[in-house]
Parts: C-alpha cells; sequence; structure tokens
C-alpha cells in the first residue's frame, strides 16, 4: 500500500495514457507504474477503505464541509463499488485510488470531494488498522482455542505421571497435566501480548492528512467513533507515519509462533517415544513405508516459527532509520504482518485441534516416569530434610546413581560417602517412597508444582484467565459490531 505520492494500488500499462485520478497526465505512464503499484496487493483491504471512506464522508457532511446531497451520492457509489467487489475496481496505483476513481466514474467530479480534509497517508495507515484488528482478533481467539485444549488436557491427566526432561535427558518425574499447563502459562502470555498490541492497533490516524493536518474543520473524533477505535493518534506526523504497531504486532505473534514451535516440538519426541498418539487428522503416512505415522502437520507449526521470526527482521530493517513523515518504503512493509498473521493463526489452530485430539498412553508414561534414576533429586531433597547438607547429599545420591540409582546402591553410598549407615539418617521407608515416581510427584506439593493439589490450584488459575479473556474478546467484538451498526444508521440518513 502507497501513500503521498501515490493511491497504494495498481498501475497503469505502459501504453495507457488514461489520467490517474491522482497522478494526472504527468505522472500516469512509464515502466515504473507496475512497479508502484499495490492494488492487488491491496484486496485485503479493499472492504476496510470503503468503511474508512464511508466514515470520512459522513463526518465530512455532518461538518458541512461536504453537502449532504453530495455526501449521499458519494455513500451510494461507494454501496455499489462494494458490491462489484475488488476485482471489478478501475486500474489506479492503489485501492484507494482505484476506489476514487470508480466514485468518480458514477457521479462526476463531485466524487472528488470524498478525498477533501485527507491524504492517503493516513487513509492508508487507517485502513491497516482497521483490518489489523480482525486478524489480531483472531489470533486471540486461536490461543484461547491452544489454551482450552491444553487446559482440558491438564483436568483429564492430574495423576498421569511421566517422566520430565532437561537437555533431553530424564529428570525428574512429572505429570502430563503439570507439562500441559507449563505452555498454557506460555500461550496465557502471548494472549496479553496480543491483546496489548490490539490497544495500540485500536487508534485512530485518520485526520492527520499527509503528516501536517489540515485547514478543514474537521472531527477527528467522530471519525474514530464511526469506525470503533477507542482513540485517536494525536500528533498528525506521528499519525500518518509510524508503523511501530505492525511491527508489535509481528512480534507478538512471532512470540506466539515460538512457544507453539516448542509445543510442536515436545508432542513429536513424545509420539516418537511412544508416550502419545496423534489422531490421523492431524498425521500421515509415508509414500512408501506403510507402516509409518507421521506428525507431519505439527512439524509445519514448528516451522512457521521461522518464518515469523523472518517477518520480525525484515519489518524492522524496512522501519529501520525511515525519516519521518511518509515514505514509499512503507508499502512494503505491512506484507509482513499480513503473511505473518495468517501463518501464526494457522499454526495456532492446528496446534490446538492436534492437542485436543491427541491420546495419552498411560502405561508406557508411567513406565518410563522412572527412567535414568529420575527420582534422585527427591531422594536427596530427603536427606537434606533429615538434617544432611544439601551438597553432600547431592554427592552421595550421585554415587548410587553410578550403581543404578537403586535402594541397596543408595544403602552402599552411604556407607562410602558418610561412612555411616543409611538408616542413621533416614526411614527406609521414607527412601523407598522417595524412590516411586508416584510419590515423588505427591511430594513436589510447592505452589506450581506437579502434586496434584498443586496442579488442581493452577488449573483454577487457568480457568479464570481463559474465562476472564474469553468475555473480554466478546467484549471487544461487541463494541466493533455496535460501531459498525452506527455506521450503517449514519450512512442510511444520506442515501
Amino acid at each position: 500500500m502507497s501513500g503521498e505520492s501515490a493511491h497504494d494500488g495498481g498501475g497503469l500499462d505502459d501504453d495507457q495514457n488514461d489520467e490517474s485520478v491522482v497522478r494526472r497526465d504527468r505522472f500516469s505512464g512509464g515502466p515504473a507504474r507496475s512497479f508502484l503499484s499495490s492494488l492487488e496487493a491491496d484486496r485485503r483491504i479493499f472492504e476496510a477503505d470503503l468503511e474508512v471512506d464511508r466514515a470520512h464522508v459522513v463526518m465530512l457532511a455532518e461538518r458541512g464541509i461536504v453537502a449532504d446531497d453530495v455526501a449521499g451520492d458519494i455513500l451510494t457509489a461507494l454501496d455499489t463499488i462494494e458490491v462489484s467487489g475488488h476485482e471489478n475496481l478501475p486500474d489506479g496505483e492503489d485501492v484507494h485510488e482505484a476506489i476514487e476513481t470508480a466514485v468518480i466514474d458514477r457521479i462526476g467530479e463531485d466524487g472528488g470531494k470524498m478525498h477533501t480534509a485527507r491524504s492517503r497517508n493516513d487513509e492508508v495507515a487507517t485502513c491497516i488498522r482497521y483490518r489489523l484488528r480482525e486478524d489480531v482478533l483472531e489470533a486471540i481467539e486461536t490461543t484461547l482455542a491452544v489454551r482450552e485444549s491444553l487446559v482440558d488436557v491438564a483436568e483429564t491427566h492430574q495423576e498421569t505421571v511421566m517422566p520430565g526432561y532437561t537437555h533431553l535427558q530424564p529428570a525428574q518425574p512429572t505429570t502430563v497435566a503439570h507439562w500441559a499447563l507449563s505452555y498454557e502459562g506460555a500461550v496465557r502470555r502471548d494472549t496479553e501480548r496480543l491483546l496489548e498490541a490490539y490497544d495500540r492497533i485500536n487508534r485512530s490516524p485518520l485526520g492527520g492528512a499527509a503528516f501536517a493536518g489540515t485547514t478543514f474543520d474537521i472531527d477527528r473524533e467522530r471519525t474514530a467513533e464511526l469506525l470503533g477505535f477507542e482513540d485517536v493518534i494525536e500528533n498528525s506526523m506521528d499519525a500518518a507515519s509510524s508503523r511501530d504497531f505492525l511491527l508489535e504486532t509481528v512480534q507478538a505473534l512471532s512470540t506466539h509462533a515460538t512457544t507453539l514451535s516448542g509445543l510442536a516440538e515436545d508432542v513429536i519426541v513424545f509420539a516418537n517415544r511412544g508416550f502419545v498418539d496423534l489422531s490421523d487428522d492431524y498425521a500421515s503416512t509415508s509414500s512408501i513405508m506403510p507402516q509409518k505415522k507421521n506428525p507431519d502437520t505439527l512439524e509445519l507449526v514448528r516451522a512457521v516459527a521461522g518464518d515469523a521470526a523472518g517477518a520480525v527482521q525484515g519489518l524492522t530493517t524496512t522501519l529501520k532509520g525511515l525519516p519521518r513523515a511518509y515514505n514509499r518504503d512503507l508499502q512494503r512493509a505491512t506484507s509482513h504482518a499480513w503473511e505473518t498473521a495468517d501463518a501464526v493463526t494457522e499454526a495456532s489452530e492446528v496446534a490446538a485441534g492436534a492437542v485436543a485430539t491427541a491420546e495419552w498412553n498411560d502405561e508406557a508414561l508411567a513406565a518410563e516416569a522412572g527412567e535414568g534414576f529420575s527420582t534422585a533429586t527427591g531422594v536427596a531433597d530427603l536427606l537434606a530434610a533429615n538434617g544432611l547438607p544439601f551438597r553432600t547429599a547431592h554427592e552421595m545420591v550421585a554415587h548410587a546413581a553410578e550403581s543404578g540409582g537403586t535402594y541397596e546402591a543408595i544403602e552402599a553410598a552411604a556407607d562410602d560417602v558418610l561412612e555411616e549407615p543409611l538408616e542413621s539418617y533416614v526411614d527406609p521407608a521414607a527412601v523407598e517412597d522417595a524412590l516411586d515416581p508416584v510419590e515423588s510427584v505427591a511430594s513436589r506439593d510447592s505452589t506450581g508444582g506437579p502434586a496434584p493439589d498443586a496442579v488442581a490450584d493452577q488449573l483454577e488459575s487457568a480457568r479464570d484467565a481463559l474465562a476472564a479473556e474469553e468475555a473480554a474478546l466478546e467484549e471487544t467484538k461487541a463494541a466493533l459490531e455496535e460501531a459498525y451498526e452506527t455506521l450503517r444508521t449514519e450512512v442510511n440518513e444520506y442515501v
């Protein structure tokens, strides 16, 4: 999408002599026209531009800047253009110019009055924000779906013991619920970041004009209200030229994609070890090896994080060092946001579905929960709780691990390291319990731990947060719908 000296859309063919509504004869031809064009890329903001046009024209009429009958003609033409669709727009450097040209074609020169008191600079910035709100709300909705899936898994598997890993090595036993809620917490923060980004997107730049405001007596707050924006970007130069909201959004989406990539990697590894079985809807088979069941969808979820990170870098590089106010470089900026929003939202939907439909192998998980003497830390903690310095307990249990980590190995390590019987420090029955993965998990009941009681508290917190953010999302959607209906009502006063 372009701005200022172009209309953010399609260019004219080299051999065309038609005057551009913006460029006029002097700048309407030449081989650079197609290079400048963003008309096809602007398809995504076609409806947004029509809404922005309507709100602006209604405001101009209310302020007496454009006569009511002219406003009615323009608004009627915009309705006709919407029905015809983007594909039937006339040639133009961008969608904004093409729509204005179409209005003029229908009602004559008075159609050009729709562009009074604005520039394509503030117009395109408003259109981007208007459409991006929709994309971010959809992305937020998918984060809630991922969290719902994870919470459901956690509720079902509060006592399903599984091996826990650090460095992909057996570390300590935990539960499927504890694992699932670890990702729920991360995705919850992803939701929060997107909600915060939405708040900064939802501010109107309309009325900032090219960058230096306008001499007309406009009402920026009115157009913001009609378009459902919570506020205006006060400084007109900032309003027309800033794209930090794009960067923040792509960064938030990239962070969420990174969370999803980790989730996908875990499930891929767990599937490899027989801990979880993906639904056939989220897997595929080999073209040559019929026994294979491949976690293809999650591998693609994992890859999306790389695309999103690349978009952050590309957008950052485009924006880096741009002077105020408008620069045509910005035409290349917006695609990073659209592509990232689409890819990450789809990946989030797939991840939610894969987690929701996967089946956990309780027996295989339980069998591996004690793998690699994973209860060693619990034994060391037990010894420390009974008076032995933790570092000494750590050394003794490490010595026992070299001999297999059995009760007998711990007894022998006590004789070697402590030069005293194990029983002189701790009840043998307590050691046996500490060696049991189920008892080990149950003992870790600190806040946020894997013990069922601790997990129950985490589940309550997760459910409360999920309900609050679902309600906030519905409230936000309702506010946008109310603004949409208000604008419809105002438009109908003139057509």
